[in-house]
Parts: C-alpha cells; sequence; structure tokens
C-alpha cells in the first residue's frame, strides 16, 4: 500500500453518500409514525416516535455503509477501470509483499489513477426517494385526518343538568382519556363520563362539544384556578396531570348562561409495600449447636408492583448491659418472578458476619415499590437470632449467680438512635407519617418501660379477672361470665378434688398478680432501686413526648434515663438465696360482711355537652323546612367545612351537595342529600343521666302500702 492511495480515501466518500440516500429514503416513515403518536398521544410522543425512527433508519443506513470495504472498492476499480489491468489490488498490497514486477506494474497503475481520478461514489436514487416521500405524505394527510372524521363517533352523550336554552352554548358530547403513570402498569382507558377515579399523577385529556360554539371554555376547579380549553375544529381540548382529588365544573363562556354541575375527579393515592415474615414463625430464635445458616424468607407485595431487589439490613450487637457495640451490614437480596407479590428468600452466613457467642444478630428487610419518581419502601418486622444462655443463666438453683436485671437495658440507647435519627430526616415526612414514626417509637419507650417497673413491684398496664364470690357456685353464668369449670386439683392420696371457694393456693394460682421476680425484683438495694425509679420517671416523661410526635422534646428525657441506667449497671448481679413461695392467708373477717351501713342514694351530676358549631344543625332543619335555603347559611356551611371537622369523611362529596343545592333550590333529592350527610356529620350528644320519672297515685299507694308492712 503506498502513501498516496488509502481505501479511507475512496471508500469514506462512497459510504457517506450510501448513508444520505438511504436516510432520505427512510425519513417519511419516521413523519408517518410521528403523525400517528401526534394522533394518539400529542406532542410530546410524537417528538419521541420521530427521533427513535430516524435513529433505527440511521442504523440501518450505517450498517448498509459498512459493506462498501476495500474488497468493494478492488472490485469497483477493476469494473469501472479498464487500464489498470485487473490491478488494482496492487495498489493496497504491502511493499514487502511484492515482486520487482509487480511493483512495475503498481507504478505504472498509480500514473494512470493520478492522471484521472476516479468517482466512486455510488449514485442517488431519486425514483426512490421521490416514491418514499410521495407515498410518506399520503399516509400523513390520511393519519390526521381520518381521526377528525371519526372523533364525533367515540364521544358519549353529556349531562350537566342544564335546561336547554336557544342560542345558548351547553356540553353535548364528552370523553376523558386516562392514561395512568407508566409504574403502574395500567393501559389508558377512554371515560364516557367527567367523574373519574384513577391513579394519583395519571395524564387526563378531555375533548369536548359544545353546541353552538362558544367564542372559548374553561374547566374551572371549584378550589380556585382555570384551565383554558383549546378548540381543534369542532372540538375542544385540555389536558392536566391528576395530582390530588378535586371537583370541577365545564363552563363556556358566554354571557347568562347557566351554571353546569360539578364533576368529581378522584385521585387515588399509590399505597406502600407490605412486607411480611414466612420464616421463621417467630421473631425471636435461638442458635442451635452446629448452626451455620440462618434461613429467612419473607414476602412483598404491592398495589402496582415491588420492585425486583431489596435490602437486608443485618445488625450484630456484641457485648453486655450498656458495653454493647454494634455493627451493621447490608445485603441486596433478589426477589422471585411477579409484580404485585415477590418472595424474597436469603441465608446469611453466620460464619462470614463472625457470629460469636454472646451476640445477638437483628435482620430487617427493606422493600420498595416501582413508584416513579419517588418509591416508597416498607420495612420488615425485625428478627432477632440470639445464642442460647449459658448453664449456669438458665438454672434457677439456690447460692447461684442469677442475673437481677436484664439485658435488655441497651434498648434505651437504642429509642435515642431511632428518635435522632428521625429528626434528621430530609426531607421531613408528612405530619401524619411522622406522628406515626415517633408513636411507634414510644411504643417501644413504654414496652421497655413497663419491663423495668416489674422489678419494682409496679402494676401491669391491663384488666385483671375479679376475685370468686361466695354466690359464684349457685348463680347462673352470664354473657361474660366463663362457664368453663376451674381444674380439679389432686390431693395426696391420688383423688382429684375440686377446687374450693376460699382455697389460698387456688385463689392466688387464679386470680393472684406477681408484683416482681421473686428471684430478683425484690433483692435490689435502696440505692439501685432510686435510681431504677428515676429511670422509670424519665421514660413517662421521653414516651409522652413520643406519643405526642415530639422527639425533640422526649431525647433529654431518654438521655437521663439512659445516665440513670449506667449507674445500675454496677449492680447487675448478685447473690441470691431461694425464697419459697408461702404468702400469709386471707382473713376472711374482711370480706363478704353483708353490711350496709354508711349506703345512701346518692344524686349523679348531669354531664355538660361540648359546645359545637350551630351552623350544620341550623342547615340541617332548614332543609327539612319547605322554602329555599339562605345563601348566607349555605356559605356558613362551606365556612364550617373548610375548618376540617371530625365528623366529615369526604370533603368532596360535602362540597358537590351544596353545589347543588345552590344550583337547584327546589330539588328534594339535593335537599336530602345534603341532609343526610349534615346528619353523619353531627357529632354525638355527651351521655347524662337521666332522672327518674315520678311516682304515679297506683305507684304512692303500693310504696305506701309496703311501708304499712309490718
Amino acid at each position: 500500500m503506498t502513501a498516496a492511495f488509502h481505501p479511507v480515501d475512496f471508500v469514506r466518500p462512497a459510504q457517506r453518500r450510501r448513508i444520505a440516500d438511504d436516510v432520505l429514503t427512510g425519513a417519511p416513515a419516521a413523519a408517518v409514525a410521528a403523525a400517528i403518536a401526534w394522533r394518539l398521544g400529542g406532542t410530546v410522543p410524537a417528538v419521541v416516535v420521530a427521533l427513535v425512527v430516524l435513529a433505527v433508519v440511521a442504523a440501518i443506513a450505517t450498517q448498509r455503509a459498512r459493506q462498501l470495504n476495500r474488497g468493494w472498492l478492488i472490485g469497483r476499480l477493476d469494473a469501472t477501470r479498464l487500464d489498470l489491468d485487473d490491478s488494482a489490488d496492487l495498489l493496497f498490497a504491502d511493499d514487502g509483499s511484492l515482486t520487482p514486477l509487480a511493483r512495475l506494474q503498481r507504478d505504472r497503475i498509480e500514473r494512470r489513477i493520478a492522471a484521472a481520478m476516479p468517482d466512486l461514489r455510488p449514485a442517488w436514487s431519486p425514483r426512490r426517494i421521490a416514491l418514499a416521500w410521495l407515498a410518506g405524505l399520503v399516509a400523513v394527510a390520511v393519519v390526521v385526518a381520518v381521526p377528525h372524521r371519526r372523533a364525533s363517533t367515540s364521544l358519549a352523550p353529556a349531562s350537566e343538568g342544564v335546561t336547554a336554552t336557544p342560542g345558548m352554548p351547553r356540553l353535548v358530547v364528552q370523553r376523558l382519556r386516562i392514561v395512568p403513570p407508566a409504574y403502574t402498569g395500567l393501559p389508558p382507558r377512554n371515560a364516557a363520563s367527567l367523574d373519574i377515579r384513577a391513579p394519583q399523577g395519571s395524564r387526563l385529556e378531555w375533548t369536548l362539544a359544545f353546541a353552538p360554539q362558544p367564542d372559548a371554555a374553561d374547566l374551572v376547579p371549584a378550589d380556585g384556578g382555570r384551565i383554558a380549553l383549546t378548540r381543534d375544529g369542532a372540538v375542544w381540548t385540555a389536558r392536566r396531570t391528576l395530582d390530588r382529588s378535586l371537583l370541577y365544573r365545564v363552563v363556556p363562556r358566554a354571557a347568562g348562561v347557566a351554571l353546569p354541575r360539578l364533576h368529581r375527579l378522584d385521585a387515588i393515592v399509590d399505597a406502600p409495600p407490605q412486607v411480611k415474615v414466612i420464616a421463621p414463625d417467630r421473631s425471636l430464635v435461638l442458635l442451635t449447636p452446629g448452626q451455620r445458616r440462618w434461613p429467612l424468607v419473607f414476602e412483598a407485595s404491592d398495589d402496582y408492583g415491588v420492585a425486583a431487589t431489596a435490602q437486608l439490613h443485618l445488625t450484630i450487637a456484641e457485648g453486655e448491659g450498656e458495653n454493647v457495640k454494634f455493627r451493621e451490614q447490608v445485603v441486596t437480596v433478589h426477589g422471585s418472578s411477579g409484580t404485585t407479590t415477590r418472595r424474597f428468600t436469603v441465608a446469611v452466613d453466620l460464619t462470614a458476619l463472625k457470629f460469636v457467642a454472646g451476640s445477638d444478630l437483628v435482620a430487617q428487610l427493606t422493600v420498595a415499590d416501582n413508584r416513579n419518581p419517588g418509591p416508597q419502601a416498607a420495612r420488615s418486622p425485625s428478627l432477632i437470632l440470639r445464642w442460647p444462655a449459658s448453664e449456669g443463666e438458665a438454672m434457677g438453683m439456690e447460692g447461684v449467680v442469677t442475673r437481677a436485671l436484664p439485658a435488655y437495658f441497651r434498648s434505651e440507647r437504642q429509642i435515642i438512635i431511632d428518635a435522632e435519627a428521625l429528626l434528621k430526616l430530609r426531607p421531613r415526612p408528612a405530619a401524619p407519617r411522622f406522628l406515626a414514626k415517633s408513636d411507634s417509637i414510644g411504643a417501644d419507650q413504654r414496652l421497655l418501660r413497663l419491663r423495668y417497673g416489674q422489678f419494682l413491684g409496679e402494676e401491669q398496664e391491663g384488666k385483671t379477672p375479679p376475685p370468686p364470690t361466695a354466690d359464684a357456685a349457685t348463680s347462673a353464668p352470664t354473657a361474660d361470665a366463663p362457664t368453663t369449670p376451674a381444674p380439679a386439683t389432686a390431693e395426696g392420696d391420688g383423688k382429684v378434688t375440686p377446687p374450693r371457694f376460699g382455697s389460698e393456693a387456688d385463689t392466688l394460682a387464679d386470680y393472684g398478680h406477681v408484683h416482681d421476680e421473686s428471684e430478683a425484683a425484690t433483692l435490689l438495694d435502696p440505692g439501685t432501686r432510686k435510681s431504677l425509679k428515676g429511670a422509670l420517671d424519665a421514660m413517662w416523661q421521653a414516651e409522652l413526648h413520643l406519643r405526642q410526635g415530639d422527639p425533640a422534646a422526649a431525647l433529654p428525657f431518654a438521655y437521663t434515663a439512659l445516665g440513670l441506667i449506667k449507674q445500675v449497671q454496677q449492680a447487675t448481679r448478685l447473690f441470691v438465696a431461694k425464697v419459697g413461695p408461702e404468702l400469709p392467708a386471707i382473713d376472711e373477717t374482711r370480706r363478704l360482711t353483708g353490711k350496709r351501713d354508711g349506703l345512701a342514694h346518692r344524686d349523679l351530676s348531669p354531664i355538660a355537652g361540648t359546645a359545637v358549631d350551630p351552623a350544620p344543625a341550623a342547615i340541617w332543619r332548614a332543609l327539612g323546612s319547605p322554602g329555599s335555603v339562605d345563601p348566607a347559611q349555605l356559605a356558613a356551611l362551606e365556612a364550617w367545612l373548610r375548618t376540617g371537622p371530625a365528623g366529615v369523611d369526604d370533603r368532596l362529596a360535602f362540597a358537590a351537595a351544596i353545589d347543588a343545592v345552590r344550583r337547584q333550590p327546589g330539588c328534594n333529592d339535593c335537599r336530602e342529600a345534603l341532609r343526610g350527610l349534615l346528619w353523619q356529620a353531627q357529632p354525638r350528644p355527651a351521655g347524662g343521666v337521666a332522672p327518674r320519672p315520678a311516682a304515679t297515685a297506683e305507684g304512692r299507694r303500693y310504696l305506701d302500702a309496703l311501708r304499712m308492712t309490718p
């Protein structure tokens, strides 16, 4: 190959000509595809489709141009230049491989080509290009024109509740197209009604027609604003993204036009995914001898779809008491096939995690849905893998070292970590979700407080069954009383005897309440008890603020409780002597004596009612009476509705009912519908004590006869 002649100098111009010719031939296909996309979806889809088709055409043209290579060039030179003596391949041969005769021949053909450089570019295809463009223009015209003729037949009749007036524009036909977000996987659909329910984020496209044609028309939301309708021939169109539920009406701009009824758009909010644990069947699992892997199975479900991967958070707690160190690791888990329901299976390698004796392993799976943008995440319940207790700790024998306080003191630190993490969340969650997360941490604080309270002899929070009475055996069972007989006990001679009323052992076993753990709780020294009491008081305050959604105010009390727990750490072990369960006998002289001294009739004071807004009750009475409702009362009812009353579950239905009564004061069905909503929204009156009715003449004679009876 000589420096004067390189294959690229001949091939590259030919390839460019081939690409340009093919692109000009295939460009009409992009125009036709864009026209179809514009008719179905609008301008943005049309641009996207046109770019995609052009990219495909360019890729095909490039692939065809690559066929013009060195072999094609040699054949083309030999075919077009007979004076080269079929020796064009010598121009691009290596000098070292040529004989002297071949070099002489190459020099001769180089001089001939230099004298007249050949043009090897392929010829244009004007006929093919013209036919392609002509067919494309015809196809575009058909696509653009045909839907206009079919638009009137695809629209549904409208019902606006407005009386037809000659010369006054009114809505006659309508269609609402709903294009859900891509992540939902739902297909687009056409609704004949203007009242629809659709996923939040859906794209709505209105196609409306009026008779006669107005100068302009708008979509007017009930809470303010205006969406102008665009005229396209005989129809009017508008587009909007459904970001929230709202009420709106279609209003043509004309003098004296009647106000049409409200239509409703309900935005279906995407629910977060739900995660449940399939295996293991309990939250706390003890490690078995020789176990090297921990199998976990989770199942996640979502209304539209669960992400294919999830994050398994593994936390290893090493140490004891407050000297606990945490190690965290995140593992990506792939779910099974499926869309709305996926199963995530993983076997945790305990050896790789260095899960040693005395440690706790906490596993929690975080699953996200497919919402775009902003996928929602949910966490599974925590699963704990724990080493079994040593033999000395498991035996409850006399004279052994017993743990007086549990190893759950580190949970107070975890509560502080969770509260601080909640405060650092950016962006801050919505108020209901923030309150729910704070309340969840408060629930953990409550459980921890109850656990500590047991060691100070505090009562459990809950109902205790009432003790037995002397007439329990003879009275008939009630709906609230259990009918299952009490278990029988075995005497020393082997005979089975039923439980006896007043028996100390039976009464304590069935109705007694253990205030503390007999092995540990009553053996705390006064200093330890005082520290625990202070920790409980601080936990009360921390729980109060967490339940109210104020983690910042709860943190100082949580830190106080943590500091007091650290002081108690020095007394976590002590020597315990075995104590028997003997308790003093019940004093029967203090129970069931039947004395009624000091009993007298006491009148209960009436309960004061809570002040409520009188506007709903006044309008409810006005709607029940004949005649029109005062517009000022309806305005007062709307003002009351804007305050967000607790009894109103569906504010949009309330607003629509008020609007219907305002537009048609004589409509009995509209009035009854609003009355029904008002009745449901009224607060229930506070309960009171009804006075005893006065005795009648016959009743007084009966009471007098009773007094005279000896």
